[in-house]
């Protein structure tokens, strides 16, 4: 389990490092983004920033709920981790598309980025409030798994939000293009 958490961590490295390809392969276009960039309530850093909050909250419960529903019907090992791996690709796609289509200043973008990504900051903080009052249940219970499960969610949740704020409180920037000679 900690090689795949190593491998999750190691993969969104890479996608930071590649933030700026990443966003420059996104198309404002789509009649969504037109229609959001039309909303006087979406240039509202705050607004944004609630609506990003909003998004994050569904995208975390629908996989929850989808993990454990599969989970129920299909007993296939590694099931879940093929549903997390779509969540975080769709989330991602997600943060970049409301980066690139929402229009204000740096100062801004920044706090309706904290605020969309508080979300994970706020689980990153009950994971942790779980982790410091555990307790077993009945004498002699091993708390280990437990601690373990909280300590991998809280490390989940904050790469979460630290990849939220990178994708959605920092501008992008135009790639120069390369000519070959």
């Amino acid at each position: 389990m900690s090689l795949i958490l190593l491998l999750g961590i190691g993969l969104i490295i890479m996608v930071l490092f590649s933030r700026q390809r990443i966003m420059n392969g996104v198309n404002a276009q789509h009649p969504l983004g037109q229609k959001l960039m039309r909303a006087s309530w979406f240039q509202n850093h705050w607004l944004s920033g609630l609506l990003l909050f909003f998004i994050n909250t569904v995208y975390f419960f629908s996989v929850l709920l989808i993990i454990f529903y599969l989970l129920t019907i299909f007993t296939i090992p590694g099931i879940h981790l093929v549903v997390m791996l779509a969540a975080v690709i769709l989330s991602i796609y997600t943060w970049v598309f409301l980066n690139v289509i929402w229009i204000g200043s740096n100062r801004d973008r920044l706090k309706m980025g904290s605020v969309g990504s508080s979300f994970y900051l706020f689980l990153f903080v009950y994971f942790l409030y779980r982790f410091v009052t555990l307790e077993p249940s009945y004498p002699g219970e091993d708390m280990v798994m437990a601690a373990v499960g909280l300590l991998f969610g809280m490390i989940v949740a904050i790469v979460a939000y630290l990849t939220c704020m990178a994708f959605t409180a920092f501008p992008r920037r135009e790639l120069p293009l390369i000519q070959l000679k």
